[in-house]
């Protein structure tokens, strides 16, 4: 190994204008094989993807961990939810990796990115090179509307993750978004089937990798079991430890199982 000169290992941060709003970004690494990470509810690229923008391959990848509008430093606008919020994050995406100049690249989606993510490469099969998603789904049930509003309450929040979020966006902003992206999510339900993009997955062509915590309370496992019966190809991990936020609690094993498969 040719140890890296010091400036790539670095971590920097920039905002540039995509469809009207300029995003925030963190870049890292050299590597030919670019990377977007896509954080989940509220998320950002500081608070979702610390141990992967600090330990993942620097000379194999470049990696975009990305603020979608309205969260992180993505402010203004405010985060709004109407029906199309996914599509909406999904064009964002992908026109942020265009601008920044990268032809192909690779999508890592936790959570709300993940179905981000799962969009925009059934959206883009020309675009994207590979695609891994965690506590990812692409209904919702009836299940599901029941855990989403058990956190709706941010007061109800483990305190470590509260305040984090209160750090990031004041008490009311945290507490109203939160809110809001309940009502927003829950939308679907009245949808025929829950569909947020079981339609769409067919159309996912890239080589795809799911992974999934046994002990996810957010995300039941049967959402990783259809994902992997409806995406052609796709390979499904089940890490049986790991909760909702596996990628940061085990960050190495998941760094690892990520890296093998985009190589």
């Amino acid at each position: 190994h040719i140890p890296l000169p010091p400036q790539s290992t670095s971590i920097t941060s920039a905002k540039i204008k995509v469809n009207g709003v300029p995003l925030h970004y963190k870049q890292t690494g050299q590597g030919d094989h670019a990377v977007l990470l896509l954080p989940g509810m509220l998320g950002s690229s500081q608070s979702d993807f610390g141990p992967q923008l600090k330990s993942m391959n620097k000379q194999l990848f470049t990696i975009v961990a990305w603020d979608p509008r309205g969260y992180g430093h993505s402010i203004p606008p405010a985060r709004d939810f109407p029906p199309d919020f996914f599509e909406r994050d999904a064009r964002d995406a992908v026109d942020l990796m265009q601008a920044l100049k990268f032809k192909k690249f690779s999508l890592l989606g936790w959570s709300d990115g993940g179905i981000t993510a799962l969009i925009a490469a059934a959206k883009h099969p020309t675009l994207i090179h590979k695609l891994v998603v965690w506590g990812a789904n692409a209904v919702v049930t009836q299940e599901d509307l029941k855990l989403y509003n058990a956190i709706r309450d941010v007061s109800k929040w483990s305190e470590k993750i509260r305040k984090q979020m209160e750090e990031m966006y004041g008490h009311e902003y945290f507490a109203k978004t939160c809110e809001a992206w309940v009502d927003g999510i829950s939308q679907f339900a009245d949808k025929p089937d829950g569909n947020i993009c079981q339609h769409l997955l067919p159309h996912i062509k890239c080589p795809t990798f799911i992974i999934h915590g046994g002990k996810d309370p957010l995300v039941p496992q049967f959402h990783a079991e259809y994902l992997h019966k409806h995406i052609k190809g796709s390979r499904l991990f089940l890490m049986p430890e790991g909760k909702h936020n596996l990628h940061l609690r085990f960050a190495e094993e998941f760094n690892k199982l990520a890296e093998d498969f985009l190589r």
